[in-house]
């Protein structure tokens, strides 16, 4: 039995390290990776996409952009508004490691202890959600922050996914 021991612990090594990646895809569930939208109202829509476990914040908020720059020239649109946004959800950190010092006195006798301590999550730690609520229009885009040419977007996001 104990010769397993070692077998064990390398399986639930490798299965804390595998982390499905986080593709542009739709989501097939609520909290499933991929993009979900919303239609508000025409021309207007909040979109969400779930990275997966360890997903970098960034890639996350970027496929969120992208997707509204699909949506936006599907609909027949030009640009779009990013009216709201939030990051749903933080980033795991990776291993963490603890290190604490303990003493005691017994009279005569006194104790000093060390402890180490490490965690890691087995899940690959927490997802981060980007959620976006974009007005969509239509010829020269307005000025402004948060206003994205749809086209120029996808042609920019698109080689990086």
């Amino acid at each position: 039995m104990t010769r397993f021991i070692p077998i064990i612990a390398a399986a639930l090594a490798l299965a804390a390290c595998a982390t499905a990646p986080t593709l542009y895809q739709p989501s097939a569930g609520p909290q499933s990776v991929g993009y979900a939208e919303y239609r508000i109202e025409p021309g207007r829509y909040r979109i969400t996409f779930r990275g997966g476990p360890g997903a970098a914040p960034q890639q996350v908020a970027d496929f969120a952009l992208r997707r509204a720059a699909d949506l936006t020239l599907s609909e027949g649109y030009d640009w779009f508004r990013v009216a709201d946004r939030f990051l749903e959800g933080r980033p795991d950190n990776g291993p963490r490691i603890g290190l604490g010092v303990g003493g005691v006195d017994f009279g005569r006798r006194s104790s000093i202890g060390v402890g180490v301590g490490t965690s890691f999550s087995l899940g690959g730690g927490p997802s981060v959600a980007s959620t976006l609520e974009v007005v969509m229009g239509r010829g020269e885009r307005p000025r402004g922050q948060d206003i994205y040419d749809a086209r120029a977007l996808r042609r920019t996001l698109g080689q990086s996914i």
